[in-house]
């Protein structure tokens, strides 16, 4: 068989060269057998080949696999701590939110004792403004009463007075 001659790989190459070399061992043509022999180092080597190939395509899935897992945990870390911090701004939000609504209802709690407060300073001072205008409405006719009763006894008097010269 001639060198230029296209040999078969893998399992096929190495039942192909056991067959050469075989023939070459009983015909006694050495370059037959080492021919064979060849072949099937050859074959062997392809099948060796293959299955290193198989095993680094397998190696390489496994390995881009991880790599995506690895991503996709990542990216789930990194939306967890979005989440986490998107509902702690919300809470800290709620927060000020309830912080201020308790400062305006204390605010308007305040505003109203102050209009209570208020209130009760007029109607004081109302009560206080009558008081003082009866009292004096009352001085005044006290003191009318009194002005007239006094005119009544110097009346009298005079009256009397010009009796007690008549006689």
């Amino acid at each position: 068989m001639s060198s230029e001659e296209r040999t078969a790989g893998g399992a096929l190459g190495k039942v192909a060269g056991k067959v050469k070399e075989a023939v070459g061992e009983v015909l006694d043509n050495d370059d037959l057998a080492r021919e064979g022999r060849l072949q099937q180092s050859s074959a062997e080597a392809d099948l060796e080949a293959a299955e290193k190939a198989k095993e680094a395509k397998q190696a390489q899935a496994e390995a881009d696999l991880k790599a995506a897992k690895d991503r996709n945990a990542v990216e789930r870390e990194r939306l967890t701590a979005q989440v986490a911090e998107h509902n702690a701004e919300e809470a800290i939000e709620a927060g000020e939110r309830q912080a201020e609504q308790a400062i305006d209802t204390e605010a308007a709690r305040a505003e109203a004792r102050a209009e209570r407060a208020r209130q009760r300073e007029r109607s004081k001072a109302i009560v206080e403004e009558t008081s003082a205008a009866t009292r004096h409405a009352m001085e005044e006719q006290e003191a009318a009463r009194l002005e007239m009763e006094a005119r009544r006894a110097e009346a009298r008097a005079e009256s009397l007075e010009g009796r007690g010269g008549q006689r």
